[in-house]
């Protein structure tokens, strides 16, 4: 369990910390409300909504990469010993 937490917390936080430094340069250049549906209509939302939506957005997809440059950084070692540890 504890190699899972850190796990976790290694991908987790640095994606946090990248999401936030997107949601301050995509809302320097963007204003929130100003952003329209595909069929051109406001979108229903206030601009605190849309900057948590955005930030859910940025820290989800910046959590895949994180992921996935820890599961390719992995060695065959690794990967082998958690498999004879599962059984």
């Amino acid at each position: 369990m504890k190699r899972l937490v850190r796990r976790a917390a290694t991908i987790l936080w640095p994606a946090f910390l990248v999401a936030a430094v997107l949601e301050i340069v995509v809302f320097a250049f963007v204003d929130p409300l100003a952003l329209h549906t595909p069929q051109g209509g406001m979108l229903p939302l206030s601009a605190n909504a849309i900057y948590s939506i955005a930030f859910l957005v940025f820290w989800c997809c910046t959590a895949v990469a994180c992921a996935l440059t820890v599961l390719l950084d992995r060695s065959a070692h690794d990967i082998n010993a958690e498999v004879l540890d599962a059984r």
